[in-house]
């Protein structure tokens, strides 16, 4: 558990309701539009633009993990 909160320290702050659960999914959702946004207009170099699209699918994965912990968290599933 230490693991997942130094990876993901701002999906355990979701305790008082529902609407920090859905505030920090905002925030990982537009933290991912703007990562996306960066990553496509990088990966348009010949050279480097696997290794972007790689950083790009990682990004998506983060995002979409931070997220599922977010609401984990707030449900109480995740145990101390």
């Amino acid at each position: 558990m230490e693991l997942l909160r130094k990876f993901f320290p701002y999906s355990f702050k979701a305790k008082k309701g529902v609407a920090d659960v859905v505030v920090i999914a905002i925030v990982y959702l537009v933290v991912g539009l703007i990562a996306g946004a960066v990553i496509g207009l990088v990966s348009k170099i010949p050279i480097i633009g696997w290794i972007i699209g790689i950083v790009g699918g990682l990004v998506d994965l983060y995002v979409a993990a931070g997220i599922i912990i977010a609401i984990l968290d707030y449900l109480g599933v995740l145990k101390d």
